[in-house]
């Protein structure tokens, strides 16, 4: 199977940087640069073909087209190709955000949900990351604390 290069699609997030395009060389008008969506079938940003015979056409185009398995033998079992691979520059502290998983994301929003994996390239001294609540928390906790600026203390640093 060839390979081929794609463009990436990109977001442009409040806390988003200049680090994908000045030592990524990642092109794109966004600013800032927040997160570049390097192999995205997503239909918030779907990656591209940048060369070849099939030049700009998206990622599920392109299968469509190949003749063969365009995403390996085992992307048959899902309806849509299961990942998104990004580039992130957070130089701002992202939001606090919450991912359903595929049962309550098919229901509510028509989509799969989003378990996630990262892997840090860089980071400055000091930073880190906050994944998940350090205990059961009500409702009302979490109201509280978003008035008053604190769901950092509830939250796994």
């Amino acid at each position: 199977m060839p390979m081929w290069r794609q463009e990436p699609a990109c977001k442009d997030y409040l806390w988003g940087g200049e680090r994908l395009r000045d030592k990524y060389h990642i092109e794109s008008s966004c600013k800032p640069l927040a997160e570049a969506w390097m192999l995205s079938c997503h239909p918030d940003g779907l990656s591209r073909l940048a060369e070849g015979e099939w030049q700009g056409m998206t990622l599920p185009q392109a299968a469509k087209c190949y003749k063969g398995n365009f995403f390996g033998t085992r992307c048959a079992e899902f309806e849509e190709f299961p990942m998104l691979v990004k580039l992130i520059d957070a130089k701002k502290d992202l939001s606090v955000q919450v991912h359903p998983n595929d049962a309550y994301a098919h229901r509510v929003e028509h989509q799969n949900g989003k378990a996630e994996m990262w892997y840090v390239m860089e980071a400055a001294p000091g930073a880190a990351l906050y994944y998940g609540f350090r205990r059961a928390v009500t409702k009302e906790e979490i109201q509280n604390s978003l008035k008053n600026n604190t769901l950092t203390e509830l939250l796994h640093r």
